[in-house]
């Protein structure tokens, strides 16, 4: 267990957190969630041992592992990706070549009854037992596992991580801490990295993870699919929900409405008081209960109102020249580096209007069509670029071409025209730039910073072709939210190329799958893409499987040559005694006949009661639903009516209260969607 009690941290005299206290168990799965600047990446960095608070202790177990992924500064080199990710083993390496050496030395040894040898047997055993409790015969396979997993394919094992990119790097980084299967894993981040198929893996591993999993995300469906408590920073202070994301953010608006009302209330009663003591402060007879009132005042605990950000910014993209219809065309594309074809005999078209999501797994092509199809990148076949468009282009790279001697609103204010200049201060705001970090030279911007201004300076251009790379890495969710709208607002054609299935769900109206070198498009958004991946995998079962509905079994040898003879005598027999045939059709038409009513009526009789039986058992389960629905209802009134009061947030219990109220939430939807189910298998038994 992993416990922190009292921390604080300060810095320019503002606490991060003051005398903050939770405890990490086992299992847990924790979402951390703040504004930009609470102090969550302290926090990990805290709760890693990187890092130590100004007061207050974190308990740790003795022997506790932790595996701590920061957001980037990862850099490896000088061993191949499997040997890099081997390191995660180095005990378990150790124990094999203590293993071997202890064997060698026996197979030389020749002294088989003296005591040294039976020592050495009893040290090898040891070690061959210490070498197989940490997985040691398993290393192979989970090495390959988990770098498959996160999107490395067999030839990439082999290579120097030299060769890879910061955000492969991260990946790297990120095996190695699976691998070694920490008691608790912190990730600040993780998902910046990914394309939605690692993404979804690690979706997969994270939810089934034995240990404890603390992460930092922006991507609200990697949040909801694993985490199933949130911590938020707010104001120095730590709040506790035991839900995931989506459902804290609905938990958060209640406590937040308590929290005025409670505060409405006590401003009442300060105001009342003060009147109070202005009214009769210099009255003998009442200066005993002025100065009664005026120790009550100073003794209440006043209520403060959490931050939040309740600015609706929007914008809209300046308005550019109508272009073409044809926006881009690509014909017979191919892409080749060295000896490599990344792309082959692509086409492609992308019309006025239409917004397309570019999907696959990171290496696919994604990124060097983008720039194929604007002309940053030759390619052999032609593309053809529609009449009068004029493409606005995002990448992560994009950022370094902003003049490093110039600042943030130096930069904004010359990209800005006509109306948009009276919202500068807005937009920069929308993309966490404020106070004085508007003077910040270029320069002096780290890379999120340079990512966050370039795209901010998108927004301002004129454009009626828009391709972004990536667009949501080191954006905040507000700021995500911006983008997403004026994207949303956007009347000119569009390719994303993303794995934020958050902010890619509703936008686009068309996603293209990269795979193999090719491009297969699916018409609706990412989740329809997603759902539609999964039924076409399940088809692909389907195809595989058998398709006779009798119970299969396996066949020996013998029995299929057996039930061969037959099938190979009984047509011949029939060919030699075909009159025989025809007596043995009449005898068996004239028995069939007088049996077959009795057997018809017999069959109708039992189909009848099996009907009555099923109809009794269904009408039982509906009742028994609805008795339980109704005392759920009554159950969770209660819990409700008690949330209602605002020192229902204070109690010593009240995350036990609110984990109850979820979780008969939860079982009032399910034994709803249960009884709708029996009601209509009943339905459909009576119509029969």
């Amino acid at each position: 267990m992993l416990a922190v009690s009292g921390l604080s941290i300060q810095f320019g005299g503002t606490f991060l957190f003051d005398a903050v206290s939770f405890m990490i168990e086992k299992r847990d799965r924790i979402g951390l969630v703040g504004k930009n600047g609470a102090g969550k990446s302290t926090l990990l960095k805290i709760l890693a041992g990187l890092q130590e608070p100004e007061s207050g202790t974190v308990s740790r177990a003795n022997g506790l592992r932790i595996g701590y992924l920061p957001q980037d500064g990862i850099v490896q080199s000088g061993r191949t990706v499997y040997d890099e990710a081997a390191t995660a083993f180095s005990e378990a390496l150790a124990l094999e070549e203590r293993v071997n050496n202890l064997a060698d030395e026996l197979s030389r040894r020749t002294d088989t009854d003296s005591e040294a040898y039976h020592q050495l047997v009893h040290q090898l055993a040891d070690a061959n037992e210490d070498f197989h409790r940490l997985g040691g015969y398993a290393l192979k396979g989970d090495i390959e596992r988990i770098l498959s997993g996160l999107g490395f394919v067999q030839s990439d094992f082999s290579r120097l991580t030299d060769e890879f990119s910061g955000g492969w790097q991260m990946r790297i980084e990120l095996a190695k801490i699976l691998l070694r299967k920490p008691e608790y894993i912190l990730l600040d981040e993780p998902t910046n990295h990914l394309d939605i198929e690692s993404l979804t893996w690690l979706e997969e591993f994270l939810k089934t993870y034995e240990g404890a999993v603390v992460l930092i995300s922006h991507d609200r469906a990697f949040l909801d699919a694993v985490t199933t408590r949130t911590l938020e920073i707010s104001l120095g202070k730590m709040y506790d929900y035991p839900a995931s994301y989506s459902r804290y953010a609905e938990m958060r608006a209640e406590r937040r409405a308590l929290q005025i009302a409670a505060y409405k209330n006590q401003q009442k009663e300060i105001a009342d008081t003060e009147r109070f003591i202005e009214r009769f402060r210099y009255k003998a007879t009442k200066a005993n209960q002025v100065q009664s009132r005026i120790k009550a005042l100073d003794k209440i605990d006043r209520i403060e109102i959490d931050e939040e950000d309740t600015t609706s910014v929007r914008f809209r993209f300046p308005e550019a020249p109508r272009s073409g219809r044809v926006v881009f065309e690509a014909h017979n594309v191919t892409k080749r580096f060295g000896d490599t074809v990344i792309l082959r005999n692509i086409t492609f078209a992308l019309e006025r209007g239409d917004k397309v999501a570019f999907v696959g797994k990171n290496g696919e092509g994604k990124t060097t069509f983008s720039k194929m199809l604007i002309g940053k990148e030759d390619c052999e076949g032609s593309i053809t670029i529609g009449h009068n468009v004029s493409v606005g282009y995002y990448a992560q790279h994009q950022a370094e071409m902003l003049d490093p001697n110039a600042t943030v609103l130096d930069i904004i204010d010359r990209a800005a025209t006509g109306e948009m200049r009276t919202k500068i201060r807005d937009l920069l705001g929308a993309f966490l730039f404020s106070g004085d970090t508007v003077y910040k030279k270029v320069k002096v911007l780290s890379g999120g910073e340079k990512s966050r201004l370039a795209l901010a300076k998108l927004l301002l251009e004129p454009v009626n072709a828009l391709v972004l790379d990536e667009p949501t890495n080191h954006l905040d969710m507000r700021s995500k939210d911006v983008l997403k709208q004026a994207l949303l607002d956007y009347d000119g054609g569009l390719i994303v190329v993303s794995h934020d299935r958050d902010f890619l769900q509703g936008l686009t109206s068309k996603v293209v799958e990269f795979r193999g070198g090719t491009l297969k498009e699916f018409s609706g958004d990412i989740y329809e893409f997603l759902r539609l991946k999964n039924l076409d995998s399940l088809k692909q079962l389907e195809k595989n499987g058998k398709t006779s509905k009798e119970p299969s079994k396996e066949l020996s040898r013998e029995d299929i040559l057996q039930d061969a003879d037959v099938l190979m005598q009984e047509p011949a027999k029939d060919a030699l005694n075909p009159k025989s045939s025809v007596q043995n059709a009449a005898q068996a038409s004239g028995t069939s006949s007088t049996a077959s009513s009795a057997s018809e009526a017999a069959r109708q009789r039992e189909e009848k009661k099996q009907r009555e039986r099923e109809e009794r058992r269904l009408t039982r389960l509906v009742e028994q639903c609805e008795a339980e629905i109704a005392a759920l209802e009554a159950s969770i009134a209660v819990l409700e009516q008690q949330m209602n009061d605002p020192e229902f947030y204070t109690a010593p219990n009240v995350k036990a209260q609110l984990a109850l109220h979820e979780a008969q939430r939860a079982d009032l939807e399910s034994k709803l969607e249960e009884w709708s189910r029996y009601q209509e298998q009943l339905a459909s038994l009576t119509r029969s």
